[in-house]
């Protein structure tokens, strides 16, 4: 079966965003073009995670540049998205592996989520040699969603996905875990509730 691949180039939109109330959210890449609509499942570790080092990365190409790429320090507030997922959002895939690089000659952040898939392996050098096979695999690989993005593009992405991972449950003052509506048995406390 050959590889399913949902490209975005460019999209109309790309966002992070989530299903659901804090605490038991699903989160999800959304990429949009015209009546197209591809929305793709993964963990807000993974969301945090894309939205720094796409920030990092957007810094380091400002800086080998010497200010002269089309990337704006900051993300520009006529590119801000603050609209929820289209709906409905159906799941084309979890994500499992996320790939980042800078396209110098045409000035766009490209971003790759590869659907997760389960690997056998009898030893650790096996599973690596089969996890290369696969990254590597253009024809025969999972389904990938790839999105070509402006500077300012992705400036936008990142600002949103960490809004909205950071949207959730505030951290408890002594732990740091998060606390649930109901409650939040804290380690600190060794379970003991303080009266309100």
């Amino acid at each position: 079966m050959s590889r399913q691949v949902f490209l975005y180039d460019p999209p109309d939109r790309f966002v992070a965003g989530t299903v659901g109330l804090p605490g038991r959210r699903t989160f999800f890449l959304q990429a949009t073009a015209g009546p197209r609509v591809t929305s793709v499942a993964l963990e807000k570790t993974q969301v945090a995670a894309l939205a720094e080092r796409m920030d990092e990365l957007l810094d380091e190409v400002v800086r080998r540049s010497g200010g002269n790429a089309s990337v704006p320090a900051v993300a520009p507030t006529e590119v801000s998205d603050t609209r929820p997922l289209d709906t409905p959002v159906e799941e084309e895939f979890r994500v499992g592996t996320m790939a980042l690089a800078w396209d110098g000659d045409e000035q766009r952040m490209i971003v790759e989520a590869q659907a997760l898939v389960e690997l056998d392996a009898e030893s650790e050098e096996d599973l690596v040699e089969a996890e290369e096979r696969l990254l590597q695999d253009e024809e025969n690989g999972p389904p990938m969603l790839r999105v070509r993005l402006t500077g300012a593009q992705a400036r936008a992405f990142a600002k949103r996905a960490l809004e909205v991972v950071n949207a959730g449950r505030p951290p408890c003052p002594l732990c740091s875990l998060p606390l649930d509506p109901e409650g939040h048995v804290c380690p600190r406390q060794n379970g003991y509730r303080r009266g309100a």
